[in-house]
Order: C-alpha cells, then structure tokens, then sequence
C-alpha cells in the first residue's frame, strides 16, 4: 500500500509549496489519488464561505480541483496574537493536535494519498509542542526532506533536521536539493549520494534554479510594498528576466532597455519614462503581436503627470506608483523571496514541470510502497 508522506524543509522559503505542486502533479500523473494537507498554517486567506484557510492550501486545492473540505486542509492557523494566548493558557496542545488528527483521517478516509506540507523549518511550531517532526510523528508519516541547492553547507542544515527527526523517531525517506545551480546539478548530485550514505537515505532530486520562480511579479511587490497602478494593471502577473534601476541620463539608458523588464525609476524622471514608452512603440513596430513584457515601479511621493499617465496607459505597459525611495524599494525586494500565488498559473506550471523533470518518481513510489 502506497504511503502517505510529509514534506519538510531546512528552513522558510527552500520550496516546500513548489515541491508540493510538483510531486501532486506527477503522483496524479500517475494514476494515484491524491489529496494535499498542511497541518498548521501562518499565512492565511478568507475563501468565499468566509472560512479561513492557509494560503498554500487554497492555492493547491484550487488547481488541482480537490473536493476535501477546507477546515480538513488547514486544521490549525497560527495568527497575531496566538503565541502569547497559548503561553497564557489559553489555547492548549492536545485541542490542537486533536484536530489535526481527526484533519488528517477524515482526509485519509478516501483513500487518498496525502502530501503534508509542514511550515518552516524543522523546529518552527516548538512553542507550541507541535514542531514539524513532533506532528509527522503524531501522523506516523515518513518525511521528505528539502534543503537549498549546495553541498557542504545544505549536508549542515539537513543533519539539524535529521537529528530532531531522529529525536522523535520519524524516518526520512528521501531528500530533495533545490535551487541547485544547473552548472553544478551533476556534481552535486553525485556527491551529496555519496554524503547521504551513511544515513542510507536516498537523494529523490535536485531542482534547478528557475528565473520565472525566483523573480517576484508586480503583483508580488504589491503586496509587499504597497502602491497604486498607474496602468496596466490587467498584466500585473507579468514576469521578468531582469529588475534594473534606471537612475542614469535617459540617453545612456535606452541603450540598455530590453524586452522583460521591470524598471524601477522615480516618478518625476518623466523623460525615462517617455524613452522607455518611445523604446517600446519601436521595438513593437518590429515585432508585431509579440509581448515585449515591460514593467515599471515608479517611486517617490508625486506621480507623474497626467499626459505620461495617459501614454503608459496607451501602451498597456503594467506601472506601479509607490511613494517611498528607490534604493528602499531595491533593498526590501532584495530580502524579499516571492511565494507562489494562486492566481498566477504560469508560475504555478513552471514549478510543476520543472519538479515533475527533476524527481525521480520510480524511486520515490518503490520508497513509500515499501
């Protein structure tokens, strides 16, 4: 009988929702039932019933299409406030590890094979006795572990994972490198075989890094920075190959303009504004009918004036006013990692075939067979 299993990382934003995407992907491919469950959630979203649910959780059962109720998906979401209510005695553990449980067999009573998804790394959820490897424990599930794309340094971060899996006797089944340099895929694959060894666990895959996956959308700076559009705002998905600011004299910088970026200049530099707008009415002439994928931030306190307005609009080129200073705006992005939204499905099947090229599905399925 086909197990179930959890996924569990070395740490925030190593990939666990991609790696989740994918390994959905390829078990359905393959003809097993599949359902998907992340026992505690932190960021969360109202559905249209008004329940609220984690994020990842809406995001996988929208795409996949899975009928599971959401309060069965996302049994236990740790909002503001909630730390200092269970240090206060106010919330308990056993209620908590309760619901997941009676989550988790209500999820299981279909016949279902389930991919828990944990949150964070290995010992997020402590404070509350209900850390990643205490609740794969409670589920009797064996673990997938992820870690960033490396050798010495990724080998470090897995052994910290393992010996708190080893502290509650859950076995790791497998593990799973991601963000691995393409260059270096091949080496590293060997070695860390060769590193795992005496764990006798197996290496399932190394993911490589990804441009479309690593880069965040308007959308995703947006939400993280606040602003208002200017244009465009039906593109605001779109994704880019470069993110550059444009801070030089506007003629050095058409020189340098290429399709698929996001440029970030200030609101008032509106002669960059009008080379980029003049930059994309030519390229367009020659490539008729082709997306040249342009973005904008346009920083400071002022917008620009109404006829630049007005153009950007005309181009349909995607432009977000945020009132705050560009190099403040490239350091917050610089320490932002974009999470995958559900409303953005070329992300969302970028991850799934990059994840579905890169695993090794035989093993994986011979792995949780036995």
């Amino acid at each position: 009988m086909l197990s179930s299993f959890f996924i569990a990382s070395t740490g925030q934003h190593v990939g666990k929702t991609t790696l989740s995407l994918g390994l959905l992907s390829g078990l359905r491919k393959r003809g097993i039932d599949i359902s998907y469950m992340k026992p505690i959630g932190q960021e969360v979203e109202q559905t249209q019933s008004g329940v609220w649910v984690d994020k990842d959780a809406l995001l996988i059962k929208e795409h996949f299409g899975l009928k599971s109720q959401d309060a069965y998906m996302s049994p236990v979401l740790v909002t503001s406030g909630f730390t200092k209510d269970f240090l206060d005695q106010k919330i308990q553990t056993k209620p908590l590890l309760d619901s997941i449980l009676y989550s988790y067999e209500k999820l299981k009573a279909s016949g279902q094979v389930l991919v828990v998804e944990g949150t964070g790394h290995m010992g997020v959820g402590s404070i509350l006795d209900l850390n990643n490897a205490q609740v794969a424990k409670e589920l009797k599930l064996p673990v997938l572990l992820i870690a960033s794309g490396g050798l010495g340094s990724s080998f470090d971060e897995l052994t910290l994972s393992k010996t708190l899996c080893d502290v509650y006797q859950v076995p790791v089944a497998g593990v799973i490198l991601n963000r691995v340099k393409p260059e270096k895929k091949d080496k590293i694959s060997l070695y860390m075989k060769k590193a795992l060894e005496r764990w006798n666990v197996p290496l399932l895959g190394c993911i490589p890094i990804d441009s479309i996956l690593g880069n965040p959308s308007i959308y995703d700076l947006k939400s993280l920075l606040g602003g208002t559009f200017l244009s465009g705002e039906q593109y605001q998905l779109r994704h880019f190959t470069q993110i550059r600011l444009a801070a030089a004299s506007a003629a050095i910088f058409r020189e340098s303009i290429e399709p698929h970026q996001l440029i970030i200049t200030p609101a008032h530099r509106e002669e960059i504004i009008l080379t980029i707008l003049a930059k994309y009415w030519e390229l367009q002439s020659l490539q008729k009918d082709v997306d040249l994928g342009f973005g904008l931030i346009l920083t400071g306190q002022l917008a620009p004036r109404n006829f630049v307005i007005e153009e950007l609009q005309r181009a349909k080129i995607p432009a977000l006013h945020i009132p705050l200073h560009s190099d403040e705006i490239l350091d917050r992005i610089g320490s932002f990692t974009a999470k995958i939204q559900k409303e953005d499905e070329e992300k969302i099947q970028e991850a799934i075939s990059l994840v579905e090229q890169n695993i090794d599905f035989p093993l994986l399925l011979n792995l949780l067979t036995s």
